[in-house]
């Protein structure tokens, strides 16, 4: 594509080291290439991150697929629970089952109070949905009892408890009614264990007990407020949903956790493709550079380009000249900010705890991000389309200055010399 004579003007001009103030912009253009693409990976990866963690914590939590009941409970759950699994589209997709008796309380300990949210569940399945990324501290899962509970460690710590002391609960769900008006639900029931999730929202505003407890609490009888479905692949919600649909009688309603967290879906999405856009002007910016540099190259190298000119070196020559050397910028510019970012992005939070230890400010507060720690996924698509990106910018950057040189007449430019 370049010959030898091509290749060998192109990388003298561009490791001129008496090019003046046009090296100085050569040199920004690199590092600002380099800058946008490492930012751009950085920023891009810790987004993949946060998008893919905080989904998987609240649809893992909640379920990929909901049934609820316009009455607030379902009476007959263990009937419908066994008429899903007789489906044969929700057979193969759902990977689990779970009853959920659900209701919002204030808790109290120790002069302390916080909201949380009360959810009755199977231990057994309690501890199916806790296998990855959660620690659980105290009594194992499947040894908790009636009339014990398990809660987040966060809210455990607000509340000052320990395990085997005892949190009172209150709720307005199943109010006792009195002369003098209802009086709210009041119950206590021992913590013996405590999770962390690494999502603040879940480790301090929820509290598990066993599904039996859950319902003499929450005084629905033999109800559930919800059913959770877990479905092998969480992005194939619709067939099941729409079997479900036709399945269930009438006053059964079915969403899915698309459905669910929409406008939280929508936000991260609109909120990670207005960084790109506006990370993307720092290699704009940089390829306008590139831009400069090459115009100042072309005026500062119109007597090389004439004599070159006259000894038959062609237009079309002159113009993959001075494209290489300003294109050789992007890419050298896209590999070591492809390097730097790719570094970043693995190490970010270890980077982040340096930072936070160095001004002793929390740089990422919990109960602000929903996360305990910094996440980052690195997707090699993305990484590649970066820097493609970036090379591409800083091609189109040499056209102009390219043109310019091959349209120089080497006859005026010599005789003014």
């Amino acid at each position: 594509m370049f010959s030898r004579l091509e290749r060998k003007i192109a990388f003298r001009y561009l490791s001129a080291k008496k090019r003046g103030f046009g090296s100085v912009i050569s040199w920004v253009s690199l590092i600002g290439i380099t800058l946008g693409v490492a930012t751009l990976i950085v920023v891009m990866s810790v987004m993949g991150g946060f998008h893919d963690t905080l989904l998987s914590r609240i649809v893992g939590m909640n379920g990929h697929v909901v049934v609820y009941h316009q009455d607030g409970a379902i009476a007959d759950y263990d009937f419908l629970i066994d008429k899903m699994k007789q489906n044969k589209i929700v057979s193969a997709n759902a990977v689990g089952i779970v009853p959920i008796a659900e209701g919002q309380v204030m808790a109290t300990a120790n002069g302390n109070n916080t909201g949380a949210m009360v959810r009755g569940i199977r231990m057994s399945d309690l501890a199916a949905k806790t296998t990855t990324g959660t620690k659980i501290y105290g009594k194992p899962l499947d040894k908790i009892t009636d009339g014990e509970l398990v809660a987040g460690a966060s809210l455990t710590r607000a509340l000052r408890v320990g395990m085997g002391d005892k949190i009172s609960l209150v709720s307005a769900n199943g109010a006792t009614p009195t002369p003098f008006g209802s009086m709210p639900r009041i119950m206590a029931y021992p913590v013996m264990s405590s999770f962390f999730m690494g999502m603040y929202e879940y480790d301090s505003g929820y509290i598990f007990m066993p599904l039996e407890t859950a319902q003499k609490y929450l005084n629905i009888g033999d109800a559930v407020t919800h059913i959770d479905l877990f479905l092998k692949d969480p992005e194939d919600t619709e067939a099941v949903r729409d079997s479900l649909s036709r399945l269930l009688p009438e006053g059964f309603v079915v969403r899915d956790w698309r459905d669910l967290n929409r406008g939280f879906v929508g936000a991260l999405q609109v909120e990670s493709n207005v960084m790109f856009l506006i990370l993307m002007l720092i290699v704009i910016v940089a390829a306008f550079n590139i831009v400069s540099s090459l115009v100042m190259l072309v005026k500062d190298k119109s007597k090389d380009i004439a004599v070159l000119r006259t000894f038959g070196v062609s237009r079309r020559s002159m113009m993959k000249i001075f494209i290489l050397s300003g294109t050789s910028i992007g890419i050298i510019g896209a590999f070591f900010g492809t390097v730097f970012g790719v570094l970043i992005a693995i190490y970010i939070e270890p980077i982040r705890q340096f930072f936070q230890w160095a001004t002793g400010r929390d740089l990422f507060p919990a109960e602000l991000y929903y996360l305990s720690e910094l996440p980052s996924k690195l997707v090699p698509s993305t990484v590649v389309g970066i820097a493609i990106l970036a090379i591409a910018l800083s091609f189109l950057a040499t056209l102009y200055p390219a043109w310019k040189a091959a349209s120089t007449d080497p006859v005026d430019v010599l005789r003014n010399e």
